[in-house]
């Protein structure tokens, strides 16, 4: 039983993409919500509308593609040659 190393350098780089993720799902999402709460009629209501979804959706991947990158990290870490 022995480290991977090649797989364990794929799963830090998903890691650093996963914290990027992290950080930009939320902030998206309360534009949204702030813009739903500022547009009232219009084409900025379409957008404050999209955004919102948009947001929502990449939350949701933001969760999957946390379970994957921890994932490939234990299954580098607990690699049987």
């Amino acid at each position: 039983m022995g480290t991977d190393f090649k797989i364990l350098g794929k799963g830090l780089k998903q890691l650093g993409i996963l914290l990027l993720l992290m950080i930009a799902s939320p902030i998206l999402l309360c534009l949204g919500f702030k813009a739903l709460a500022i547009y009232e009629e219009g084409p900025q209501l379409i957008f404050s509308w999209a955004l919102t979804v948009i947001a929502g959706i990449l939350m949701l991947f933001t969760i999957l593609y946390a379970f994957r990158t921890f994932k490939t990290i234990l299954s580098s870490l607990f690699h049987e040659k």
